[in-house]
């Protein structure tokens, strides 16, 4: 594989979530293992699932993996670090300081910018710390899926930039305390990303337009950062040799064929590898060490058994339950990859079909919507959060109204403040805010970022309703939040959307326990891209669809109150009619 060939220190693994990032970065790590280097193995993943890929408890802290010599693994945990960031900077201060002032300080870091530098300050340490570079020859990063991934990235330079120009005086006084002593390090995190010979970024894509668009796009964003030492893998393409057996695969091969031809002109002059399809999950270490093996495709002459009868509910009976209600919020959650795109999609154009009022909307920062839905419909308007704008929108609005009055000085301040990434937390949020008020009308379908970075948004959701509460405490005035609307059945529907496969139906499920403990309860799970809900003769699908049963029936039994399965189709569900034969 010419993405392993002479692997430099740092590989970061990353694109478009469920296209196979932790498989691979797990895989690569147990190769270089085997030629006798020693491996750390790091998931930047709010959601990470490496430790699930293990069997193992993994957390915050590195921890030897005990069936492999020489590797070991990290899960950067954003609310562990966030509690660690806030001791370092509380700590000093209790038994010196007057309580009041301690609580103060330890409310002024409860939020979820605390949580992102928390956990950008621990990412950037991993590049630099000397200890580490004595221990490890490789760090491998499993990144989250696209656009947190590429927050990240820039971060060290953004921060740079900002106590730079501000001369080291960060003027955000409670997340930032803390990071002017590390502005060297942001430096020195930043030479080393820009450093071919030190760092190798691999893009992982599937053979489809989506996901080879963004890997397209993180190119050129993280190479105008200065990284730019890229390769791509392209994972999970279906072998020549099922195509000549099955109508569908024959389909689903001429699908990723064309996908792949027609590649985005950025992508084409990077080291290609292509991984095939495998018919077994990819869970557990002989697993792992046949994804890498060439000409291991897993294919079989042999035929397939009789054809799978599966009696699931489908996505139109979910759907009927919806239209009843005439409007509310319907928020469509999940790993990246799972299809939540498409599934948002394609309930807003069977609800707007049936002549009810939709705004379907997404906060994903790699946002697909308008290629997924690919034309209009009466009854349906589109948009989507976009963090750039919504910055500036909030930036401007309170120079506007907070800065009226100020003398130049103060001004000069106020927008130095405003240009600290955290900023961009604060503005996604409002925008979230407003979107969830329309559902009192109409239908807002919510085609949520992958489950990471959602959980960092809910997260500020939940850090503004304490605080509103917190002030209207000893009050008689009733209030409400986003959050009281998020955990009101009466207003909200979360769809959690899955594959029929061993790790999405677990992260799936700690999604659910996340969404639970934030008093929000999931009120449909819904199964994509079934093969086992198709028919088909090609021995792989086949065996593929034999494994999708138990995890089917492990959904309808131990996880969801109600569920359904959408089948495999043989064309991708792009534009509106496709996306309405979702829900026949």
């Amino acid at each position: 594989m010419r993405f392993i060939d002479n692997a430099p220190r740092f590989l970061f693994f990353t694109g478009k979530g469920g296209v196979g990032k932790t498989s691979i970065a797990c895989a690569t790590a147990l190769e270089l293992t085997r030629q006798a280097k020693r491996v750390l193995l790091v998931s930047t993943d709010p959601a990470s699932n490496v430790g699930q890929v293990f069997g193992l408890e993994i957390g915050n802290h590195i921890t030897a993996v005990p069936a492999v010599e020489n590797l070991a693994a990290l899960e950067i945990d954003p609310q562990g670090a966030a509690q660690a960031y806030r001791d370092r900077i509380v700590g000093p201060a209790r038994g010196v300081m007057p309580a009041d002032v301690v609580k103060g300080m330890e409310e002024q870091l409860s939020g979820a910018c605390t949580t992102e530098i928390a956990a950008f300050d621990e990412f950037t340490s991993l590049l630099v710390n000397d200890e580490l570079k004595a221990r490890f020859d490789h760090i491998i990063f499993d990144t989250a899926p696209t656009g947190h991934t590429i927050r990240l990235l820039q971060l060290p330079g953004a921060w740079s930039g900002f106590l730079e120009a501000g001369q080291g005086d960060a003027s955000c006084l409670g997340p930032l305390a803390g990071l002017d002593k590390q502005r060297y390090q942001y430096r020195e995190a930043v030479e080393a990303l820009a450093d071919p010979a030190k760092t190798r970024l691999v893009l992982v894509a599937r053979a489809q337009a989506a996901t080879l668009r963004e890997a397209a796009r993180t190119r050129e964003e993280l190479a105008a950062i200065g990284l730019q030492e890229q390769y791509l893998v392209i994972n999970g393409v279906l072998p020549v040799s099922e195509a000549q057996k099955d109508v569908l695969a024959a389909a689903v091969y001429k699908r990723e064929q064309a996908a792949v031809a027609a590649m985005p002109p950025a992508l084409r002059t990077l080291p290609l590898d292509l991984l095939p399809l495998k018919a077994f999950n990819l869970v557990g270490l002989d697993a792992l060490r046949q994804l890498l093996v060439e000409g291991s495709a897993d294919s079989t002459q042999e035929p397939a058994s009789a054809p799978i009868e599966l009696n699931a509910p489908r996505l139109k009976s979910l759907i009927d339950e919806i239209a009843a209600d005439g409007h509310g919020l319907i928020m469509v959650m999940g790993k990246g990859g799972v299809g939540k795109t498409t599934l948002a999609a394609a309930v807003a154009v069977e609800l707007a079909r049936r002549g009810l009022p939709v705004h379907l909307t997404t906060s994903d920062p790699a946002a697909h919507l308008a290629e997924t839905l690919d034309g209009t419909l009466e009854h349906l308007t589109l948009s989507r959060i976009d963090p750039h704008a919504e910055t500036q929108r909030y930036r401007d609005h309170v120079m506007q109204t907070k800065g009226t009055g100020l003398d130049e000085q103060a001004r000069a301040l106020l927008a130095e403040d405003l240009r600290s990434p955290c900023t961009e937390e604060i503005a996604v949020f409002q925008a979230f805010s407003r979107i969830i008020r329309e559902a009192g009308k109409k239908f807002v379908v919510m085609d949520t970022a992958p489950t990471g970075h959602t959980l960092l948004l809910l997260d500020a959701t939940g850090a503004y309703h304490r605080d509103i509460a917190r002030q209207m405490s000893g009050s008689n005035m009733r209030f409400s939040t986003p959050m009281m609307q998020l955990q009101d059945p009466k207003q909200t529907k979360v769809l959690l959307v899955t594959l029929a496969e061993t790790t999405p139906v677990l992260e799936a499920a700690g999604l659910q326990a996340d969404l639970r403990r934030a008093g929000i309860e999931p009120w449909a799970w819904v199964i994509n891209n079934s093969v086992a809900a198709a028919q088909t003769e090609s021995p792989l699908l086949h065996k593929r669809a034999v494994n999708e049963l138990r995890e089917i029936e492990r959904v309808a039994t131990e996880h969801a109150q109600r569920y359904a399965v959408i089948p495999l189709m043989a064309e991708e569900p792009v534009g509106v009619e496709r996306l309405l034969a979702l829900s026949q």
